[in-house]
């Protein structure tokens, strides 16, 4: 029988590839067979996480990039070319937040600072339109591949605080639905393009919001964990399955959905 899941070989690119997230999904993929190349600002991990893949006898490159430099971009698709001559799938996994971008439980909507807001607005939407741009050039040209973009619990729910990332990220997973059609009518079905929409995970930039310095979890981070049925945040390693299979042969028929990884947290109602 065939393996569906199969992505040996495959190169698969990830923005925002040294963040906790992206670190753990770039090492399943090597794991997998999968050649990873890692793009992020900090060469330092970037690196350091090429080093240890290999240790591991997995294929990985780093390239530093800014998804918001087209020409930088585009540079880190031609080295991209130059060493493995495709791509097979592109994981915008590269975002953020920015706290005059958020409301504070004892601010009002008039403090929100637009600056940072539109910043917000393009580190997460922008930083996922020109990606695709540039890295689904060589998709259409093979007539295969797939775009995997991160979307949040944001999207769905008008969580708290967050003004700007939820903006950015429900127009992700519009952005996905829009490009699922436009790619499939223009270019052909062997070009999907879906979303991962992670619950509740620690990572940098939420860990202070959700715990305390003790480990435990901050007042938001109690209503979090309330509000997930499985009763504790999720674990990095716990996107990858989803991820493998939205890469992989076996979401062949899958284009414009948002898959959910949340512990139920998107089910809960009261």
């Amino acid at each position: 029988m065939k393996d569906l899941f199969n992505i040996r070989h495959r190169v698969v690119v990830i923005t925002g590839g040294t963040g906790v997230l992206g670190r753990a999904i770039a090492a399943h993929l090597a794991e997998e067979g999968a050649r990873v190349v890692i793009l992020g600002r900090n060469s330092g991990q970037g690196e350091a996480q090429v080093r240890d893949i290999q240790a591991q006898g997995g294929e990985a490159l780093f390239l530093a990039t800014d998804v918001l430099d087209r020409s930088r971009l585009e540079e880190n698709l031609a080295e991209v070319l130059r060493a493995y001559g495709r791509v097979d799938a592109l994981l915008n996994a590269a975002g953020g937040n920015m706290p005059g971008a958020t409301i504070a439980p004892t601010g009002t909507f008039f403090d929100l600072k637009i600056e940072e807001f539109q910043r917000v607005l393009q580190l997460n939407l922008t930083g996922t339109v020109l990606p695709t741009q540039v890295f689904l050039q060589p998709m259409v040209k093979q007539g295969k591949g797939a775009v995997v973009n991160f979307s949040s619990m944001a999207a769905f729910r008008p969580l708290t605080r967050v003004a700007g990332y939820a903006a950015a990220k429900a127009g992700i997973s519009n952005f996905t639905a829009f490009m699922a059609t436009e790619v499939a009518k223009k270019f052909g079905e062997g070009i999907r393009i879906n979303a991962i929409a992670p619950g509740f995970f620690l990572t940098e930039q939420n860990r202070t919001l959700l715990t305390q310095p003790d480990g435990s979890y901050t007042a938001r981070g109690t209503d979090v964990i309330r509000q997930t049925p499985f009763g504790r945040m999720g674990r990095a390693e716990e996107l990858c399955g989803t991820i493998q299979y939205l890469i992989s042969d076996a979401s062949s028929f899958v284009t414009g959905t948002v898959a959910i990884v949340d512990g139920g947290f998107n089910a809960f109602a009261m």
